[in-house]
């Protein structure tokens, strides 16, 4: 009798997992001891819900947090020619080909040109040397928008030249930024005393 008992209780649990039932144990006092299985299945399979929700949400948290961590991005490179760059007879990107400091490759030595990899307010800066038998004009350029300037007159009693600017530009990610020498103008390209520089300030 109680092997019989034991056997319908049995088959009464199986249905009502298989099936899903969440309401109360309909079983009979004759089998209690099944009816508190249910109970602690039930319990233990929502804490299992409520545990991967968790682990879950964890997870998200942790993912967001990764990708808001600030992005280390800083460059400082300087021309390697062996005397004058320019004039030229047109706009030209100088290219400073020595990266000296290029953490995070925003800067690519080949094209003179930083690219943005993340949106944020960045630092720039650019320093020359010169003769003064030519005009000196460098611009900061953000993508094809003038920012600043280097500016010096040609004069035949100044024989060198020193020059420097800088500003903080707003970016979004992809914008590019670099230094561009105007038409007919010149700068100094030997011992590193033309360079180019920046570095993320803020990321947003």
């Amino acid at each position: 009798m109680l092997l019989l008992t034991l056997l319908l209780c049995g088959a009464q649990l199986a249905h009502d997992v298989a099936a899903g039932t969440q309401g109360a144990c309909e079983c009979t006092s004759s089998c209690p001891d099944v009816c508190s299985l249910q109970r602690e299945l039930r319990a233990l399979t929502e804490r299992q819900t409520s545990v991967e929700t968790s682990l879950t949400d964890a997870q998200n948290q942790i993912a967001e947090l990764k990708s808001k961590a600030r992005t280390p991005v800083v460059f400082s490179a300087t021309t390697a020619e062996s005397g004058d760059i320019g004039p030229f007879n047109t706009n030209t990107n100088v290219l400073y080909k020595k990266a000296i400091t290029n953490v995070g490759g925003a800067y690519n030595p080949s094209t003179g040109i930083f690219t943005a990899p993340v949106s944020g307010i960045y630092y720039f800066s650019f320093f020359c040397h010169s003769g003064g038998n030519l005009v000196v004009n460098l611009q900061l350029m953000k993508n094809e928008e003038f920012i600043i300037g280097i500016y010096d007159h040609q004069t035949a009693q100044d024989v060198a030249d020193n020059a420097a600017n800088a500003a903080f530009l707003q970016l979004q990610q992809g914008d590019r930024v670099s230094v561009r020498l105007t038409a007919n103008a010149h700068v100094w390209g030997h011992g590193g005393v033309t360079t180019f520089n920046g570095f993320l300030l803020s990321q947003e």
